[in-house]
């Protein structure tokens, strides 16, 4: 009979183990921190991709002077701002991150309207080129932010999910945050086109 209460509660314990989540938070925490860095990377990537874009500009429209500046202080900034592991568990920092990264978006998309107005600079090989690889650039990005998302949210679902949230308080595991949009309300709306003016 004492054998059989042994294995009994070895079982039991064995179960209550195997059901807290432990091993799987591990697992999504490492996933979500590895898409988090692939995310950094493709940023890295753009931000080193724009000095080349910027001075290929410069020849052709040295009087853009003020979205020239723009866009170096705008990745200059990006580029500055110290992303550690922590900032994936800091909303602010996080949401820090986001703006500096939207600024650089903004400006790069002003410098592409500047380029417009040069069919020279367009023609441009060199130009052509970087405009093609800071596009792939911005894809990238935009598959990095989604696996880091997908990541994110089956990382919460399991911090808040019973009986692993029981495992999430007990070893402090919190929701984590995920990308948001600034302007939420204003990109709600669809934009107005008017091909009369």
């Amino acid at each position: 009979m004492k054998t059989w209460m042994r294995w009994f509660t070895v079982f039991a314990l064995a179960s209550m183990l195997s059901a807290c989540g432990y091993n799987d938070f591990q697992e999504k925490d490492e996933h979500v921190k590895a898409a988090w860095g692939e995310v950094v990377n493709q940023y890295q990537r753009r931000a080193d991709l724009i000095p080349n874009l910027v001075n290929t500009v410069k020849g052709y429209a040295a009087h853009e002077k003020d979205t020239l500046q723009a866009v170096t202080e705008a990745r200059s900034r990006a580029t500055s701002f110290q992303i550690t592991p922590e900032v994936l568990n800091n909303p602010e920092a996080f949401k820090k991150f986001q703006q500096v990264q939207g600024e650089l978006s903004s400006a790069l998309s002003r410098l592409m309207a500047v380029a417009e107005n040069y069919p020279n600079l367009k023609a441009d090989t060199s130009f052509r080129d970087l405009q093609s690889q800071l596009e792939g650039t911005e894809n990238r990005i935009t598959v990095a932010r989604q696996r880091y998302i997908q990541s994110v949210r089956e990382y919460n679902v399991l911090a808040r999910s019973f009986p692993t949230n029981l495992t999430a308080m007990m070893f402090n595991y919190e929701v984590k945050p995920s990308f948001t949009v600034e302007n939420e309300k204003a990109i709600s709306n669809a934009p107005a086109v008017n091909f009369g003016k």
